[in-house]
């Protein structure tokens, strides 16, 4: 006994559609994300550096005494490197850290400060808990149980990029020229 089963016929059209479709979505899926290094110019004069005449291991005290000053907890110090790090919590549920590091260098000139800034974003989110009853025969129930507990997640992190943010910092640094010339000369 045979039986023959009757497809039905499919429109061309419908066919060449449906691979197109296909092809989108292949292509899509494999695309990369955008890179960054692609904006990266690598310019002689950069607006995280700044020279002075003075010895390296002056001006990295000034850059020391420049966060001290601004409220910044100096988490690392060294002989040439500074970093240090405050918190903002611009809204009740959000919170940021700007962390600065200055590396201090010698040259033929004198000294030279490489800043660098990274913010980093955190949000609380709140994470909610349910409890379950359950009991046999008749099944189970599950209530939303109110919860105060909150955590702080990473949401986002970025250099600093504004050229107005380092000058701000650098004229604080040169501020400070004649603070820490007369503390170096009394130790």
């Amino acid at each position: 006994m045979n039986i023959e089963v009757s497809r039905p016929k499919q429109s061309p059209l419908i066919v060449r559609l449906g691979l197109v479709g296909l092809a989108l979505l292949m292509t899509a899926c494999a695309s990369k994300p955008p890179v960054a290094y692609h904006t990266e110019s690598f310019e002689a004069e950069s607006p995280y550096q700044f020279h002075s005449d003075r010895p390296y291991s002056l001006v990295c005290e000034q850059g020391k005494r420049a966060l001290l000053s601004q409220g910044y907890e100096v988490e690392t110090m060294n002989a040439q490197t500074i970093r240090g790090a405050k918190f903002f919590q611009p809204q009740p549920d959000q919170q940021l850290q700007l962390k600065i590091s200055l590396v201090c260098l010698g040259s033929r000139k004198g000294a030279t400060i490489y800043a660098n800034a990274l913010q980093t974003r955190y949000e609380l989110k709140s994470s909610g808990s349910s409890t379950g009853l359950s009991v046999a025969g008749i099944g189970s129930v599950s209530l939303p149980w109110p919860t105060d507990k909150g955590t702080l997640v990473k949401v986002g992190e970025e250099t600093v990029t504004d050229p107005a943010f380092y000058q701000r910092l650098f004229v604080l640094i040169e501020s400070l020229d004649d603070v820490a010339e007369q503390t170096a000369s009394e130790n």
